[in-house]
């Protein structure tokens, strides 16, 4: 579906897939391996290039499978090896390139390398491979004052093997995820060599978690700053982004390159989630000899404002150019609350990133979070470089804001004790079929978290092949998008719009495409004369872009 020899990922559309909530073959209520090969002629459908999987390994699950115990198999929960050499294999067949996540900064506490940490002394080689330490004021308390992403001490004592009060773990995340110490060249070369195993299988790249995460500051001083979801300070605090992480992807990126096929563009691709700000510091991730990709969270936070947006497209592409990358657009993922909810709240100035959502807080206005959704969306679309959608935003599918405390399964809530509602509302199974049990998600009515009943009327089967539907905007928006080359394209603003409409065009070999989109509350006139190529008004308005319309025009 990308046009051959072009370094394919410089201008991709990836889809993200959660596993467990996409589809589920077996009818145990949990999405599989053999689901999401059923159902990846959507993605054909839909037109996109490439599919991201969210982690399948040997896991006790304890973080939706960021907790990996064993990073060469596949959880019994998903399927087996067998099941994802098929999958590759049925994708390969569409025309769908495969990522799959690889998780290098902590690994579970049921990893056979944590188990025998547990059961050595301390300064032995097996502990050596995690961060342990003697913890401060005759070992009562930890060794630093960092705090868990997750709510808490980042710091858990263990009982030694003999009974006594033992040595303290780092964990920035849940206390079952210890994270490793990458100064350890055995860490590197293990990791290495599970990206190895993964290559010789056919993966076509990783997308790796909490990529600015690896290397600690020396001494593991302690910081002022509080780390929660203020992501703002990551690029400050001694456990982020700290410069050695470049030389680990430096070889990472030779490792890769050494899987290319000359004369093939068969480049194996590696995209770093790292939540770093400024932007010219994630910009050195992507440099020549690193990363081909990192995610562009600065965007995703951004309001749904025009001088926001514009401010953020421009220093984006600014970034990305000066060490000669695509820039990585996104406005969702299993992380953060989905788009058509987030925007459906009103916009202020400044980077937003909203908390999970219970039924006690505040609620969106969901029709103007969806109209608002699609018309950024069209915007992100049309933007140069590569684009991730998440699985079921092409369904406009809002967060699941009414899940009940009981049902919740991310460690985030039961960590700040349900101060943080967490991520479980973005993860709920995706709505296939609007009048089946578990709306088609598996053969029987079970799912493991429950579905809002909105979802019914979101169904793919409701919206497929119906003019002015979400999925039919992205079919059209992607198909268009391709036929233009957009993503090769290069971004001209138009200044002689009202100050509140943004607009632009993009120029491409195979053409130009002007943008409108209007975040302002007034109507906006339509050029005399304008060909329409896609609008994202339900319905839109014939001469004019409405409030919270893209509209994109030819030439």
């Amino acid at each position: 579906m990308v046009r051959p020899g072009q370094q394919w990922w410089r201008d991709a559309v990836i889809y993200q897939i959660y596993p467990r909530s996409w589809a589920d073959s077996d009818g145990d209520g949990i999405g599989d391996l053999p689901g999401i090969t059923q159902r990846l002629p959507h993605l054909t459908y839909l037109g996109v290039d490439a599919v991201w999987l969210s982690p399948f390994y040997t896991s006790p699950q304890r973080d939706g499978g960021y907790d990996v115990a064993d990073y060469r198999d596949v959880d019994p929960l998903f399927g087996t090896l067998a099941d994802f050499d098929a999958l590759t294999a049925r994708a390969h067949e569409l025309g769908l390139r495969v990522i799959v996540d690889i998780v290098p900064n902590h690994s579970s506490s049921d990893h056979p390398w944590f188990q025998a940490a547990l059961a050595s002394p301390p300064g032995s080689p097996e502990r050596a491979r995690y961060l342990f330490r003697d913890g401060s004021d005759g070992g009562r308390l930890p060794p630093n004052n960092w705090t868990s992403m997750f709510g808490g001490p980042a710091w858990t004592r263990i009982t030694e093997a003999d009974g006594s009060p033992g040595q303290w773990y780092l964990h920035m995340f849940d206390r079952s995820q210890p994270d490793f110490d990458w100064t350890n060249p055995e860490v590197r070369d293990e990791l290495e060599d599970v990206l190895r195993f993964w290559l010789d299988r056919g993966v076509d790249g990783f997308r790796i978690d909490v990529a600015h995460g690896l290397v600690k500051y020396e001494n593991l001083p302690d910081t002022d700053l509080t780390l929660d979801a203020n992501v703002d300070a990551t690029a400050l605090a001694p456990m982020w982004d700290q410069p050695g992480v470049h030389e680990i992807y430096r070889s990472w990126r030779r490792l890769a390159d050494s899987y290319a096929i000359e004369g093939q563009d068969a480049d194996r691709i590696l995209c770093a989630e790292a939540w770093v700000l400024p932007g010219p510091a994630l910009a050195q991730y992507v440099r020549a000899d690193e990363l081909h990709q990192s995610f562009n969270f600065e965007y995703l936070m951004t309001p749904w404002l025009t001088a926001d947006q514009r401010a953020a497209i421009t220093d984006s592409l600014a970034q990305a150019d000066a060490v000669g990358a695509p820039q990585t657009w996104v406005l969702s993922n299993h992380d953060v609350v989905r788009h058509a909810t987030r925007l459906g709240y009103p916009q202020r100035p400044g980077l937003q990133r909203i908390e999970g959502i219970g039924a006690d807080d505040p609620q969106p206005d969901a029709a103007l979070g969806l109209r608002r959704a699609r018309a950024a969306t069209a915007v992100m679309l049309a933007l140069p470089g590569s684009a991730y959608l998440f699985q079921g935003e092409e369904l406009g599918l809002p967060e699941a804001t009414q899940l009940p405390d009981e049902a919740r399964q991310d460690p985030t809530f039961a960590r700040t004790d349900g101060k943080s509602k967490g991520r479980d509302g973005c993860r709920v199974p995706i709505p296939w079929e609007g009048d089946a049990p578990s709306y088609g998600f598996g053969p029987g009515g079970r799912s493991w978290l429950p579905q809002p009943p909105e979802y019914a009327d979101l169904a793919v089967d409701r919206q497929r092949d119906v003019p002015g539907s979400t999925l039919e905007l992205y079919r059209q928006l992607l198909a268009l998008r391709r036929k233009h080359r957009l993503g090769r394209g290069r971004l001209v603003w138009l200044d002689d719009q009202p100050h509140d409409v943004l607009a632009f065009r993009v120029e491409s070999d195979e053409g130009a495409v002007t943008v409108l989109a209007n975040p302002g509350g007034s109507p906006l006139p339509l050029p005399a004369g304008a060909q329409i190529l896609a609008r994202t008004g339900t319905p839109g308005t014939a001469g004019q872009v409405d409030p919270d319309e893209t509209v994109w025009l030819n030439g």
